[in-house]
């Protein structure tokens, strides 16, 4: 996970001191709550847009971008005195996530759109805006819509047959807003799963080296113990 500097693991401020209930619920530093913010008000948006509002797929991918988001939190809150459940809804959060990643996914096969790859010239310039809302994810949208519209008229239609489109870098690509949103989604949510699995990690490290609530009990009782017999 990503965290501010000189904070522990739920993006509170480090205290090299380990209590009964430990400082917990600092989810809005972490960064993989806001991507996956972002990644929730982007697909309520793309859903609203260019979903079916009657179809179970709109209900299911904002469903499941909430449940990332949430999960999140309610993990890190969960996390004073439970680190299991941390754990275990940290797993759901990025479960949720993956499922939505699909369902992206399937949008653009589906259509027959384009599903970049890493290196795509819009990508490449959608990672280094690092768009933080959904205000800056809507602007990165705009300007490539404008870009590939101004590179259609310059040089003609996209080519449509196979062999041209095997032979030619797709730098003319297909205007169309939700080819953009739908891999730019992808992209947020490509990183945000790679942060929670990194993020898991970290938490399955710390309950396995420290425990959680009832270790730490333990720990406290026979201190005390110790301290009433010396």
């Amino acid at each position: 996970m990503i965290v501010g500097k000189n904070t522990d693991t739920h993006g509170q401020p480090g205290t090299g001191e380990e209590g009964l209930i430990p400082k917990h619920g600092g989810y809005r530093n972490l960064k993989t709550f806001q991507l996956a913010e972002v990644i929730y008000d982007v697909t309520v948006r793309f859903c609203d847009k260019y979903i079916d509002r009657r179809s179970r797929t709109h209900d299911q991918m904002v469903q499941a971008a909430r449940s990332g988001r949430q999960n999140i939190a309610e993990g890190s809150m969960d996390s004073a005195t439970s680190k299991k459940i941390e754990l275990k809804l940290t797993g759901i959060a990025r479960g949720s996530l993956e499922e939505l990643r699909l369902d992206y996914e399937d949008y653009l096969r589906q259509r027959g759109l384009p599903q970049w790859e890493a290196n795509h010239p819009a990508l490449v310039r959608f990672k280094a805006r690092r768009c933080g809302s959904l205000d800056e994810f809507r602007a990165w949208v705009a300007e490539e819509v404008k870009r590939a519209k101004e590179d259609t008229a310059q040089h003609g239609q996209t080519p449509t047959d196979k062999t041209s489109i095997a032979g030619v870098r797709a730098v003319r690509e297909s205007p169309c807003p939700s080819v953009f949103v739908a891999n730019g989604a992808l992209s947020l949510l490509n990183l945000c799963i790679y942060l929670l699995n990194r993020q898991m990690n970290a938490q399955a490290e710390a309950f396995e080296k420290n425990g959680g609530f009832t270790e730490r009990l333990y720990r406290r009782r026979t201190q005390a113990r110790r301290h009433e017999k010396g």
